[in-house]
């Protein structure tokens, strides 16, 4: 199932426009590809989309971006100037549809997926390497705070977006 880009896509349009500009730039999650086609549009070096899902990958294919299946960092062998990355973030809801879940769920509490993806991270950043993350209030935003400085990432909230039941967050992350 293909992410439509949404909220969060959105907020971190914005953000890749000032940064992904003579980068390397890693697509994590491409889903729909919006960020790929961005960080191209705003003259990134050379970009990378990545997906777990095979619709997703031909999907962006056909755009004309580069794209190879990986589960987080399972098929990356290189190092990036900026990462970017749409998580799944919202805590399991068993009601939910399953392909519906299998794009929006981070795990049981939500941040587990972000968990994963911030303890590898670091390997897959060039020197001066920098993430860009959104995730929601939903998530535990604590919790994802505590993951970063457990795993001694510096990092600042670019931009917070007041949602009906939720609060989005706009992270930028670089190593200590």
């Amino acid at each position: 199932m293909i992410y439509e880009p949404d909220e969060d896509s959105f907020l971190l349009v914005k953000q890749v426009k000032k940064l992904a500009k003579d980068k390397k730039v890693l697509d994590m999650g491409t889903g729909f590809g919006i960020l790929a086609e961005t960080a191209l549009e705003s003259g990134a070096k050379d970009v990378l989309a990545v997906d777990i899902d095979e619709e997703v990958i031909e999907f962006v294919k056909s755009k004309g971006i580069k794209v190879k299946t990986s589960d987080l960092f399972s098929n990356i062998d290189e190092k990036f100037d900026l990462i970017i990355f749409n998580p799944p973030y919202l805590p399991e809801d068993e009601l939910e549809d399953f392909e519906i879940r299998n794009v929006t769920t981070g795990g049981k509490e939500g941040y587990e997926i972000i968990e994963r993806f911030l303890i590898d991270a670091k390997k897959y950043l060039n020197k001066n390497g920098e993430i860009l993350i959104v995730f929601s209030s939903l998530t535990n935003k604590e919790k994802v705070d505590s993951i970063l400085n457990e795993n001694k990432y510096k990092f600042k909230c670019l931009e917070t977006k007041k949602m009906f039941f939720e609060e989005l967050y706009v992270y930028l992350i670089k190593m200590h």
